[in-house]
């Protein structure tokens, strides 16, 4: 049985313990070959990004023996290339992933903790006598937490600097999640502080001296001018891009091998329908998380699968957000998507945070930066999105179920109201708005409405029956009011024109009369009010007797 390295991210821990590990070395060469100083990797949460940032990082410490570590990895057929490159930098790896509070004090507070650390972790260079007394000085005020506060902003340049120094070797700089500090302050109204903050952090970006490669990651790729100002030489791979595509995330070919490495491989289109469907670059891609999680319930005799994993990772937070606030706007696009079809929109890949909620249109950006939509085709101004897989639209499905139940609450003292008072009118109108607030994706039935009827007045917590019979027939809906000793009748009809609506709510109350549904209520409550109601895609018509 395979040995799976769910949630752990320390390429050492993978290799020593031996762990299954997906091979995303060649990313050493690529890198390498590279005419580009920077370079950002933007991919969606959970899909390696952490992995693969540590394992550069011990590809190239010069403070670290990683051999034992590559052997047998496919880098380690270019010997040359290791010989020359593997642990010959100094090397700094920070992730920012933390960096987050209520307000940005906190937050702040946080991101000078973790500078602390990470100059503990070069604690040798306070003895280096390839220092100035000056620079050691500052170095111990970054380390014991005295610097001010800009020594601490700029200490990403400091350190850089200091183990030129010390070495006299270019480093090299690798910032995991950068673009988390942004992201939870645009959440928490410090956006404008952080963004000061992250400039002068990323200031060592800008032509340094000191510096051989940077590599980073995130989610999103924050807008060059408000974060990276005045950096050249500087390449962002997004999931579009085709350069990198395969380093983030697993092919087909892999999740494949993985499969026939566990003895699954019978359960390669299960995954495929619900953890792949990405398409990075032109490269199709498989969420890593998910599979591996898959493979692993599979292989321990769990049931229930296929299920979501990517749902209990995070809040889903962007996608609540924008559905809570555009949620009307978005509803025709997800009533394409979610019957499996595409839509056209355009696509900006570099956003900045504090405008991220400002239109609609971001929405579908981020949604495909983010991983839950993906795109085939590319015109001049407009990308084909879709949904990549199964477990997306799960999501999907249970985010819009919630923001619509909520909106279906709004109306329920109104839809009361008129339910007892027997005012047609406003019923038709109130049914008809919660049906153009409902997002569907099959084709609608009499049943469909039935049941869709039935689930509203059912939430108005009345004794609710259905297709209970009565007199001489079987009516639809009888709900309940015994408090008020009130009972109202339902014939429910689906109409194949909208000129025959009227028509059919017509036949309905004829229904309900000829086949006297109303006799057995009649000596237990004071009041009987009858129904007919007729559907017509997205229109409701209601009347009554």
């Amino acid at each position: 049985m395979l040995k799976l390295p769910i949630g752990i991210s320390n390429f050492k821990e993978i290799r020593n313990e031996n762990f299954y590990y997906v091979d995303k070395t060649n990313l050493i060469e690529d890198l390498l070959n590279s005419h580009y100083k920077v370079t950002l990797f933007t991919r969606p949460r959970i899909f390696g990004k952490t992995l693969t940032m540590n394992m550069l990082e011990n590809f190239f410490n010069i403070t670290k023996s990683s051999k034992e570590l590559f052997d047998g990895l496919k880098i380690s057929k270019n010997k040359e290339l290791c010989s020359n490159h593997m642990n010959q930098y100094p090397t700094i790896f920070i992730t920012l992933r933390e960096i987050e509070g209520r307000d940005f004090k906190e937050a702040f507070d946080i991101f000078k903790e973790k500078i602390i650390n990470l100059y503990n972790s070069f604690s040798f260079l306070e003895y280096s006598d390839k220092l100035k007394t000056s620079d050691k000085e500052l170095f111990n005020r970054l380390q014991n937490g005295t610097a001010t506060d800009m020594e601490f902003i700029r200490s990403l340049s400091t350190l850089t600097r200091l183990l030129y120094s010390h070495y006299n070797k270019l480093v090299i700089i690798l910032i995991d999640e950068y673009d988390v500090p942004l992201a939870k302050a645009t959440n928490n109204d410090y956006y404008n502080e952080m963004l000061s903050v992250m400039r002068g952090f990323m200031q060592v970006l800008e032509n340094s001296n000191h510096l051989n490669i940077a590599v980073l990651t995130g989610c999103l790729c924050i807008s060059k001018e408000s974060i990276f100002t005045g950096t050249n030489n500087f390449y962002v791979s997004s999931i579009t891009s085709k350069k990198y595509s395969e380093y983030f995330g697993f092919t087909h070919n892999e999740v494949q091998q993985m499969l026939e490495d566990a003895g699954a491989l019978a359960q390669l289109s299960e995954i495929k329908e619900w953890y792949g469907g990405y398409n990075f670059g032109c490269t199709e891609i498989y969420c890593p998380w998910d599979v591996i999680n898959y493979l692993s319930d599979y292989l321990y005799g769990k049931k229930n699968l296929p299920k979501c994993y990517w749902n209990n990772s995070s809040s889903n937070r962007i996608v609540r957000t924008f559905i809570n606030k555009y949620g009307d706007r978005l509803q025709k696009d997800f009533t394409t998507l979610l019957k499996g079809k595409s839509i056209q929109k355009k696509v900006k890949e570099d956003l900045t945070y504090d405008l991220l909620y400002s239109s609609v249109d971001n929405f579908w950006s981020i949604l495909l930066l983010t991983g839950y939509l993906t795109s085939d085709n590319k015109t001049l101004d407009k990308t084909d999105l879709r949904i990549p897989n199964k477990e997306v639209q799960y999501i999907y499905e249970d985010t819009l179920k919630e923001f619509f139940n909520i909106k279906v609450n709004d109306l329920y003292i109104e839809l009361t109201t008129a339910l007892w008072s027997g005012n047609a009118e406003v019923l038709s109108n109130i049914i008809s708005k919660i049906l153009l607030t409902t997002i569907s994706f099959q084709e609608h039935g009499k049943d469909f409405y039935h049941a869709f009827l039935l689930g509203i007045l059912t939430g108005l917590g009345y004794d609710t029956n259905s297709n209970k019979e009565n007199g001489e027939g079987r009516s639809d809906i009888v709900v309940q009011d015994y408090s008020g000793l009130k009972v109202a009748i339902f014939k429910v009809k689906h109409s194949a024109k909208i000129t025959e609506m009227e028509k059919d709510c017509n036949k309905a109350l004829a229904q309900i009369r000829d086949g006297q549904y109303a006799v057995e209520y009649e000596d237990e409550f004071d009041e009987i009010i009858c129904y007919g109601i007729s559907f017509f895609k997205k229109k409701c018509l209601v009347k009554t007797q």
